[in-house]
């Protein structure tokens, strides 16, 4: 199933930043956004993801498809690893987390609490959640940041894996992660501002 969005308007803190964005994100594919900071990336995702609503267009396919990852890791700092994995898993009805561990090297951090790892430990271990998931669409915001080239490389390996399997991918980066994905760069789409003297309008 595609994910579709259509004539898709945004703000943020009530002044408008995008306007008119589409595109489909088809099974097996990967589409990376680009644009300068303060462009309106993280908007797009997180409304995209479901967390604020747009001003305008629909989004279409998104319903219980979405895994997001943000700027924040999403653990538990007093959990292990292995617990952190597993709490995720069981909320998803995933299976096991043997894979997740694997991909981003994690097995010998199992039973470390989550709290003790250094920055780049803590993001491979919330990458690793999007592996316990089960859902087709993830949707990734600047999801390599603290990560060493190393950690870099498994995590485009995990992303080209949930591709191959039929899965999707909508990633805001600026670094090249050396996959096959087609590229939006959003300035196109950047909105119209406002008369000077809209008041009222900035408070819609």
């Amino acid at each position: 199933m595609t994910l579709s969005v259509s004539d898709l308007s945004i703000t943020r803190g009530g002044v408008p930043v995008l306007q008119g964005v589409r595109f489909a994100l088809a099974p097996g594919q990967a589409l990376v956004l680009r644009g300068p900071n303060g462009i309106g990336k993280t908007t797009l995702l997180r409304t995209i993801a479901g967390l604020q609503p747009p001003s305008a267009g629909q989004i279409d396919g998104a319903e219980d498809r979405i895994a997001y990852a943000g700027h924040s890791d999403g653990i538990k700092p007093t959990l292990t690893v292995r617990e952190n994995l597993t709490f995720w898993a069981s909320v998803f009805g995933a299976g096991g987390i043997g894979d997740a561990l694997r991909a981003f090297d994690l097995d010998d951090l199992a039973e470390r609490h989550a709290g003790n790892l250094s920055a780049g430990q803590k993001r491979r271990l919330g990458l690793s959640r999007l592996l316990v998931t089960g859902r087709p669409v993830w949707v990734l915001d600047e999801p390599t940041v603290s990560l060493d080239v190393a950690a870099v490389a498994m995590f485009a390996d995990a992303v080209r894996g949930h591709l191959r399997q039929g899965g999707s991918a909508l990633i805001a980066t600026h670094i090249d992660l050396g996959l096959d994905a087609e590229t939006l760069d959003l300035a196109m789409f950047r909105a119209t501002p406002r008369p000077v003297d809209d008041f009222d309008g900035d408070f819609l």
